[in-house]
């Protein structure tokens, strides 16, 4: 790929104090020169960072114009990027694909920090949240191939800092290190809300055990290790100390030095909070609504599980480097050996160490999305054949990125990876969508409510639980569907022909209660 002077200008921002001394010796940058001139440069260039050949340029019109969800509607075109984006309120969106083991384009739309026009580019970084934990296995796989550790040995013969207090639940079994990778060591503590700039960031310890300032619960046993693969960032985190009681280094400079940097993920760090040098490179996350997260981001000293700010740029380089290494083509970080090992399901069908394994259509792929406080993200490698793709958002709504990957997948040829059904329409009249209105209560145990309404455009649903406002377009007398939300709904009816419940996925049933 050809750089442009945006790439260029933002290498130089990436190092802007050196570069201005070099050129006015003794003299402050002042506030706001660099990322003015970021700006200018971005604009003048199109938000651009690379040229591509025809065929490439063609393969990116396809994509940004391929967009659909898990319906069709027969007869109507495919959503393009920038339609989605206004629909999900999306603020900036980045994407790399990789094909034949390099990567092919990279491309940002939309703005990084919509309240300084600050456009999203290629170099644009987001937090990864739980993408994190992939790059923390390969650190911790890196430390057993370097015989420093043991994965399949009790986590507290390499915790020094702090010991995990078992009790009955764990029932005798001991937790292994492998477990904490995988999600089958039984521990609670899904995930992290991370921390408001300002906020008092708690100790590790104090994360582990629930203590204030922590904001989440203790990281316990629910039940005994090494039955079933229950998600975890509570022991992801455990073995974010494992790494620092062992190398007796900062995670933070650990990652870097030992997988970051050698992936060639030059733009990515862990260190929390954010490197001052670092900042303006930085997105800002936004809620569903497109308000944006209170001080721009949360900060997450639960590193391991949740810390890492990239970009799809840098992932792409984890991600043909698993491939290549996979393949025994390349060993920068970790043999093949020890690849083949974090890519294979420990226990669970589909959880591996750090990644989850699927079989899709005719091909394997290890994948893991990403959900913090503003972000959204999601990466799939094929095991063979080269082929990846990386979506990374700065919002709460990760709707689109499916979207987009499924775009990618049709786009290059994923054989069997992602193809939307076709549903064609039956019209009804009025007061037929009259007779489905009301009030419809969740057969489980939460108290969950739809409302269905009609107005000038048709049936609508609304969700009690967040307010969302969804279209539903009838595909018969009693089916209808969403292609926006990719819902498919239908009305059961009693004898006397008046609606007393629908089902969803005929899976999810609700009771009409007026």
């Amino acid at each position: 790929m050809k750089k442009t002077l945006t790439s260029f200008l933002l290498l130089v921002f990436d190092r802007r104090n050196s570069f201005f001394s070099f050129l006015f010796p003794g003299v402050t940058p002042p506030n706001g020169v660099f990322p003015l001139l970021l700006l200018l440069l971005c604009s003048l260039n199109g938000f651009s960072q690379d040229q591509y050949s025809p065929e490439v340029q063609a393969k990116i019109e396809q994509v940004e114009q391929g967009l659909s969800g898990r319906f069709l509607v027969a007869g109507q075109p495919k959503h393009t990027i920038k339609e989605r984006m206004a629909f999900y309120h999306i603020n900036g969106l980045s994407i790399a694909v990789i094909h034949d083991y390099h990567i092919e384009w990279a491309k940002g739309y939309g703005w990084a920090d919509s309240a300084q026009q600050r456009p999203v580019t290629a170099q644009t970084l987001f937090q990864a949240a739980s993408i994190s934990k992939s790059l923390n296995a390969v650190g911790v796989l890196k430390l057993a191939q370097d015989g420093k550790l043991n994965l399949y040995s009790d986590i507290n013969n390499y915790l020094t800092s702090w010991k995990f207090p078992y009790d009955s639940l764990s029932k005798g079994k001991k937790i292994t290190i492998a477990n904490l990778l995988s999600h089958t060591a039984g521990l609670s503590v899904h995930g992290f809300p991370g921390y408001a700039k300002g906020d008092t960031l708690p100790t590790l310890q104090q994360v582990l055990d629930g203590r204030r300032p922590a904001n989440t619960g203790p990281v316990r046993s629910m039940y005994e290790p090494g039955i079933k693969s229950e998600y975890s960032g509570g022991g992801t985190t455990i073995s974010q100390v494992i790494v620092m009681d062992v190398t007796h280094e900062p995670y933070d400079r650990y990652m870097q030095d030992n997988v970051l940097k050698p992936l060639g993920m030059t733009s990515s760090f862990y260190t929390q909070p954010a490197p001052a040098d670092k900042r303006q490179l930085l997105a800002t996350g936004y809620r569903t609504n497109g308000a944006a997260i209170e001080g721009k981001y949360h900060i997450y000293p639960e590193e391991a599980p949740a810390g890492l700010w990239t970009n799809p740029t840098d992932l792409s380089a984890y991600i043909i480097e698993t491939q290549n290494s996979y393949a025994g083509k390349s060993a920068k970080v970790l043999s093949q050996e020890y690849t083949r090992l974090r890519l294979t399901p420990y226990i669970d069908s589909t959880a591996a160490l750090g990644v989850f394994i699927n079989k899709i259509g005719a091909a394997t792929y290890f994948q893991h999305g990403g959900a913090n406080e503003g972000f959204r993200s999601q990466y799939y490698g094929a095991v063979d054949g080269g082929n990846g793709v990386v979506v990374m958002v700065n919002s709460d709504n990760g709707g689109i990125l499916q979207e987009v990957v499924g775009s990618v997948a049709i786009a290059y040829g994923w054989k069997g990876f992602y193809e939307p059904a076709v549903k064609t329409t039956s019209p009804l009249k009025v007061e037929q969508l009259q007779g489905f209105e009301g009030r419809y209560k969740y057969r489980g145990a939460r108290e969950l409510y739809l409302r269905l309404t009609v107005d000038k455009d048709g049936l609508r649903l609304e969700q009690s639980w967040d307010g969302q406002v969804v279209p539903l377009l009838p595909e018969s007398a009693t089916a209808f569907f969403s292609p926006d939300a990719g819902l498919e709904l239908k009305f059961i009816k009693g004898d006397d022909g008046k609606v007393t419940s629908l089902s969803v996925f005929d899976r999810d049933f609700w009771d009409r209660v007026n």
